[in-house]
């Protein structure tokens, strides 16, 4: 959960420490300031939750927000047995230059000071579990843990990209290296981006995924190879003060129990969501899911994913958060299982030829054919179409194809940046175990029969954990909550400043009289979002009460 951000200048004046400041108070929720600015000519960098010095070695300083997964490994590997685990992340980089990045493994986003080359390296993970953004001004370069940081401290301004905007309603979420506001990039998962002189002088980016169509490989051979894999991640991840399970359901939920058996260690707090008349699995503790506290928690977390994500399952990564709050110190997720071993029906449909009814991956949005928006989207698929064709090649199957899609955008924009503003807004780290980069070589070019059979993803998972159907997530029942409240809400929606632009009158209102129907409520949940996202990023006004009362 902690936090970096700084200013590269384009002059070598040592910047004023009140922007910096600024950058540091937008990211107070991620962790106490690690200490006042670190200026020097040019450049100011600030931390939250890191240690209170920053890190040198030699002509180099490291200001880092990160995790790494298996240092001991890494000393062994890198031949750097004395190193302390801070440390290795600035060693590797003297030693490799701008692909250190790759081999440090775990979440990580990082900020390196050379001072010998009179540059700034920022660097970030391969899945992009930890966040990093940066803003080309004026001035030159500013960078932070999450782009709600830049437009308070005035490095960027809350307009938005109107091809973002259509994707977010599309879509749930948007791709690529632009987001959604003007002015604010992503520094890319597996990138390693190089500033000098307050511009950026390179971008290099890591492949993420193993190269390769699907290996030939048994599946007791792959079985074997998978288990030592995550429990190797597993270990490495429950290391220290004692972490959470969250229990959001399905086989990448129930692996993170049994691994944890399988590791020998006594069970782990664990949080799962209920509903209504539904118990916790095993010893968890049940964290009931109920009308009133989805009401509740809908502006607070609009608030927290700054860079939207309307992917409902967020909801429960908030009230899950929410409960474990001072009881763990970080919340081990199974988020990732299911695009790493094909989980989704999208998948199976996706590796299926067009005369079998196969599919490409997300070809209709949520407001297609529902004449309610003023203009169709007409390119929102564009960013989904571009990856499609840059991962396809190098004899990889349509099922890993339609992953590696999933895996590079979907992923990273939408689940885990939604699942890392839950836990951090909460003061909790976020782990993802399947994450690993000895978990993905270990299951990525598994050959398909491995990850789907019998109509049914994760199969290797199932077989692994000896059950063909684990307990699936909970199911929330948004469109009959939705429609039930449709008399107050739709009207509410309706008239926000942010959907009335966007809607033809009318319109809004008669989604939300029939959310139970699956398509328009859909659609009805994605302008809920959008519209308390939209009141709380773009016109600035801070939430209040429930979605009610924040929309009134």
């Amino acid at each position: 959960m902690s936090a970096i951000a700084g200013l590269v200048l384009r002059g070598r004046r040592v910047p004023d420490a009140a922007p910096l400041e600024a950058l540091s108070a937008a990211l107070a929720h991620r962790g106490p300031a690690s200490g006042p600015p670190v200026l020097g000519p040019g450049l100011g960098l600030v931390g939250r939750g890191l240690p209170a010095e920053p890190l040198s070695a030699g002509a180099a300083t490291l200001v880092a927000s990160h995790l790494l997964a298996a240092p001991e490994a890494l000393r062994a590997a890198q031949g750097l047995p004395e190193a302390r685990d801070a440390e290795l992340p600035l060693l590797l980089y003297r030693r490799r230059g701008l692909d250190f990045g790759a081999v440090l493994g775990g979440a990580h986003a990082l900020a390196v000071a050379d001072h010998a080359m009179r540059r700034l390296v920022l660097a970030r993970d391969a899945f992009g579990l930890a966040p990093l953004y940066f803003a080309e001004t004026s001035l030159g370069v500013a960078f932070a843990s999450e782009p709600a940081a830049l437009i308070a401290a005035g490095f960027a301004t809350p307009r938005l990209r109107p091809a973002a905007r259509d994707e977010l309603l599309q879509l749930r979420f948007t791709t690529g290296a632009e987001t959604i506001f003007e002015g604010i990039q992503r520094v890319l998962p597996a990138e390693c981006l190089a500033i000098a002189g307050g511009a950026i002088v390179e971008r290099r980016r890591a492949p993420p995924l193993p190269e390769g169509g699907p290996e030939a490989i048994s599946e007791p051979e792959a079985l074997a190879r998978f288990e030592a894999a995550f429990l190797a991640s597993l270990a490495a991840r429950v290391q220290g003060a004692t972490p959470g399970l969250l229990l959001t359901g399905g086989a990448g939920a129930a692996a993170l129990v049994a691994g944890v058996a399988r590791l020998g260690l006594p069970p782990l707090p664990a949080f799962a969501p209920v509903l209504e008349g539904q118990a916790a699995p095993g010893d968890a503790i049940p964290i009931p899911v109920t009308r009133d506290a989805f009401w509740a928690c809908l502006p607070a977390l609009a608030q927290a994913l700054d860079d939207p994500s309307a992917e409902p399952a967020h909801v429960l990564h908030w009230l899950l958060a929410e409960a474990a709050r001072g009881q763990v110190p970080a919340l081990l997720a199974p988020d990732g299982s299911s695009e790493l071993l094909a989980g989704h029906g999208r998948h199976r449909a996706a590796m299926r030829p067009w005369w079998l009814w196969g599919r490409a991956m997300r070809a209709r949005g949520a407001f297609d054919r529902l004449e309610t928006l003023g203009i169709e989207p007409r390119a929102w698929r564009d960013g989904i179409a571009a990856a499609e064709t840059a991962e396809a090649g190098s004899g990889r199957s349509r099922l890993q194809v339609a992953q590696a899609v999933d895996m590079g955008d979907w992923l990273t924009n939408g689940l885990l940046a939604g699942l890392d503003r839950c836990c951090a807004r909460h003061g909790i780290e976020a782990r993802a175990p399947f994450l690993d980069a000895g978990v993905v070589a270990a299951t990525f070019r598994l050959p398909d029969a491995l990850k789907v059979r019998g109509g049914e993803g994760k199969h290797l998972l199932r077989r692994w954990l000896g059950t063909p159907s684990p307990r699936t997530s909970p199911r929330l029942p948004i469109g009959a909550w939705l429609e039930a409240e449709a008399a107050r809400l739709g009207p509410l929606v309706a008239r926000q400043p942010g959907v009335a632009e966007i809607c033809r009158p009318g319109r809004a209102e008669a989604l939300f009289r029939r959310a139970t129907d699956r398509r328009a409520g859909a659609a009805a949940w994605n302008l809920l979002f959008y519209a308390l996202w939209h009141r709380a990023h773009v016109e600035g006004v801070a939430p209040r009460g429930d979605a009610f009362e924040a929309l009134s």
